[in-house]
């Protein structure tokens, strides 16, 4: 009886905030954790990232994947020799379903603290309702912010601090997170990238977004002034995760994720298609707005 309630529960539970598409299930996809560098373990699925970052008194978890991704988040930390359980600080990148999805129910479990950036705080806190550009298609559970950040605040805990650098435009609120690790004697700088990109946008009089454009342009400028060595991301397609961790696990002694180059090479890239959709949009709305301004011009005369 009771396993038949249990499945009961969970697939009430998931309604209104299951993956949208096949798309999601593929990206959900669980894969082998591991050490990345340093303090830093790679609990997350195929697509949608989710970082372990540990110390002397408990841990990090940088984003959280669907609601689904919780069972995996917890069954990975496991593997790794860690409890869930330690778990005391949860980071945000951005306010969307399928990075921020799985954070209520880990917050419940675990008692950790949730920080966000202040922009962010509010749709994190709606479950992503009135989203600028999706509405209320993509929800998820609401969870409390239980200190907020700005551009250059750090989250310190058990003698670890993550630095938080404001990248907005993805998300108001979206946030690249920096941390110095020590692997063989050498220190680097670790990057978790949030998002550059801005995937179905309006980026030109955008009502509910107005400042869409120069959030962007500020991000990108920001992103250019950071020099990590080590390259992560909210997505495991922006910095390659499944060919590098494939490359790890057959060759240790060289880190495939110390990649500076690939990083520099993220930030042109989403600097310029990001700034080709603009002109294309520009030159869209131009078009549009040629014919209304011929006849204006036939009237008066």
């Amino acid at each position: 009886m009771f396993p038949k309630i249990l499945v009961i529960i969970l697939l009430i539970a998931s309604i209104g905030f299951g993956q949208a598409s096949e798309e999601d299930r593929r990206w959900n996809a669980p894969v082998e954790p591991f050490r990345i560098i340093g303090n830093v373990y790679y609990v997350g699925s195929a697509e949608i990232t989710s970082f372990l970052v540990t110390t002397r008194a408990g841990h990090f978890l940088i984003d959280a994947g669907y609601v689904e991704t919780v069972s995996q988040i917890r069954e990975n930390v496991r593997k790794l020799g860690f409890k869930v359980e330690d778990i005391k600080v949860l980071l945000n990148t951005q306010a969307h379903y399928d990075h921020a999805g799985g954070f209520a129910e880990l917050k419940k479990l675990t008692g950790a603290k949730m920080i966000a950036n202040l922009r962010d705080k509010q749709w994190l806190e709606i479950g992503g309702k009135n989203d600028f550009t999706w509405g209320e298609k993509f929800l998820f559970p609401p969870v409390v912010v239980d200190k907020v950040i700005g551009k250059n605040d750090r989250a310190t805990f058990g003698g670890v601090t993550l630095t938080a650098v404001a990248t907005p435009g993805h998300t108001r609120g979206c946030t690249m997170w920096l941390l110095d690790v020590w692997e063989a004697g050498r220190k680097y700088k670790v990057a978790f990238v949030g998002s550059g990109s801005s995937p179905g946008y309006t980026l030109v009089d955008n009502a509910k977004y107005p400042t869409i454009v120069a959030d962007f342009e500020q991000t990108f400028a920001r992103m250019g002034r950071v020099k990590p060595d080590v390259f992560l991301a909210s997505h495991g397609s922006f910095f390659d995760l499944a060919e590098k961790a494939d490359a790890l696990r057959k060759n240790p002694r060289v880190n495939p994720f110390v990649d500076r180059a690939g990083y520099v090479d993220y930030v042109r890239d989403a600097k310029k298609t990001f700034r080709e959709k603009l002109a294309k949009q520009k030159r869209e709305k131009a078009e549009y707005l040629k014919p209304k301004t011929q006849l204006r011009l036939k009237a008066k005369s």
